[in-house]
C-alpha cells in the first residue's frame, strides 16, 4: 500500500491511497489544477482514480466533489451528492475494488462526518482527522494498524496568541473541534504497536501549530510513555506539498 497526501490542512484536503490495483481518493477539497498538480507528483493520474471516499462536507474537504464523476464517490449520507447504494454507514465495511473501507464516526461539527479504516488485505492505513476526540469504540478499531494519517491540528499555547474570536477558539478546543498535538500523541501512544510503520501528523494549523512543534510535541510523549519509537517514521503533512508514504 502507498499513499500521496496531496494536501492537508485549513486552505484544502485530499489524499490518494495504491496498492497498485485499486486507487482510492480520500476527499477533495481542491481545485482541479491543485488535484491535477499533485498527481502528477505520482504514478496515478486523475481518470485512473476508481472510488473517492468524502470524511464530511466541509468546504475544506468536499468543495471539489464536483470534478469527480457521482458514481466514484462513497460518503455519510447527506455528506457530498451521492448515487442511491454508495452511502457509507458506521462500522460497516465495505468492498472498493482491492480495499475493504470501515468508517469510524468522528466528533466534528459537520453533517455525519467519518474517518476511514483501510485494508488492503496485508496491511492497514488509519485516516482520522477533523475530531474533537476519539471514542473507545474507534480507538478498538484503530489499534496497531501498519499506517496512521491522525490529526494534529493546533498548539493550544499558539492557538490562544491568534487573533480568532474567542467563539472560534471554543469550537476548536471543544468535543466537536480538533485534535490538539497533545492530544493526538495521546492517542497514538494508545494505538501504535509492533505493525506500525509511519505515523503521518495530518491537518496542521496554518496560524496555531507548526510542524516542528506538532512534531516534538508526539516525541516528548513518547518518550514519558518509554515507547521505542525508533523504527516509526514520523512526519507532518503540508498544506502545499506532496508527503508520501507507504511500502508496497
Amino acid at each position: 500500500m502507498r499513499f500521496y497526501i496531496i494536501a492537508s490542512g485549513s486552505k484544502g484536503n485530499s489524499t490518494l491511497i495504491t496498492d497498485g490495483a485499486t486507487n482510492l481518493l480520500i476527499d477533495m477539497g481542491l481545485t482541479k489544477k491543485w488535484l491535477l498538480e499533485g498527481l502528477s507528483q505520482t504514478p496515478i493520474g486523475f481518470n485512473d482514480i476508481h472510488f473517492a471516499l468524502f470524511t464530511h462536507d466541509h468546504g475544506d474537504h468536499a468543495s471539489g466533489q464536483k470534478f469527480l464523476p457521482i458514481e466514484k464517490r462513497y460518503a455519510t449520507k447527506g455528506s457530498v451528492e451521492l448515487l442511491e447504494g454508495h452511502e457509507l454507514e458506521h462500522y460497516k465495511s465495505i468492498k472498493l475494488g482491492t480495499f475493504t473501507i470501515t468508517p469510524l464516526p468522528t466528533s466534528h461539527d459537520a453533517n455525519d462526518g467519518v474517518g476511514f479504516l483501510i485494508f488492503d488485505g496485508r496491511q492497514t492505513l488509519v485516516y482520522m482527522t477533523d475530531t474533537g476526540y476519539i471514542s473507545n469504540a474507534n480507538m478498538s478499531y484503530m489499534k496497531n494498524a501498519d499506517y496512521y494519517i491522525i490529526e494534529s491540528n493546533h498548539n493550544v499555547k499558539m492557538l490562544l496568541q491568534t487573533d480568532r474570536t474567542f467563539t472560534l477558539i471554543q469550537r476548536i478546543l471543544g468535543d466537536t473541534g480538533h485534535l490538539s498535538n497533545e492530544d493526538s500523541a495521546m492517542y497514538m501512544s494508545e494505538l501504535l504497536g509492533d505493525r506500525t510503520k509511519e505515523i503521518i501528523l495530518a491537518h496542521l494549523s496554518e496560524e496555531a501549530n507548526d510542524p516542528e512543534v506538532a512534531l516534538k510535541a508526539h516525541l516528548k510523549i513518547y518518550q514519558r510513555k518509554y515507547i521505542d519509537i525508533d523504527k516509526i517514521r514520523i512526519v507532518p503533512a503540508k498544506q502545499y506539498e506532496l508527503v508520501s508514504g507507504g511500502h508496497d
